[in-house]
């Protein structure tokens, strides 16, 4: 697949392949990439997550590792042919959680950010509303703030896509 418009959204469960078929969806553009990692490495297994998925992207990534202030990177960064993955939105709302911040109006502010960016933009995200209800009320938070950003960035984005055991399917764009 071809990313045909300046935006899109990648959303799918755990080892779904939505990374990697965003990370193909980039190198088709031929642009300048980028990418933007909002995880945070709290223990060796993360650690060592987020060197094997270094070592998969190579050398031809420019790697912004920026948990919180994802907006203020996005910016700094944009540019005509570059090609900007997110890679998560759900990490990112974890952090906002953990921070204290206000999520309804950090969430509003990226998805309005979308439209003065000059570069191409993928965002990654799971979708963790697909299961049971979760049984305490952070992870209902979570979930809930996870929902409302995807509707949100769904509305934003030119393009929607679900990936599920390897295979995209496009639901806008």
């Amino acid at each position: 697949m071809i990313l045909s418009g300046k935006t899109a959204l990648v959303l799918g469960g755990a080892r779904s392949g939505k990374s990697a078929f965003s990370e193909r969806l980039a190198q088709a553009t031929g642009f300048e990439r980028h990418y933007i990692a909002t995880g945070r490495a709290y223990d060796d297994e993360m650690r060592e997550r987020i060197v094997r998925h270094q070592d998969d992207r190579g050398p031809s990534w420019v790697t912004h590792e920026e948990p919180v202030e994802l907006i203020r990177t996005l910016r700094e960064i944009d540019g005509p042919e570059r090609v900007v993955l997110v890679d998560c939105l759900t990490l990112w709302v974890t952090n906002l959680m953990m921070q204290g911040e206000d999520i309804p109006t950090r969430s509003a502010e990226l998805a309005a950010q979308l439209l003065g960016l000059e570069a191409k933009i993928i965002f990654v995200s799971n979708e963790v509303g697909l299961g049971i209800v979760p049984e305490n009320r952070m992870a209902r938070e979570f979930r809930d703030y996870a929902g409302r950003l995807h509707q949100q960035m769904a509305a934003a984005a030119d393009e929607v896509f679900f990936v599920a055991a390897g295979l995209p399917l496009r639901m806008k764009g």
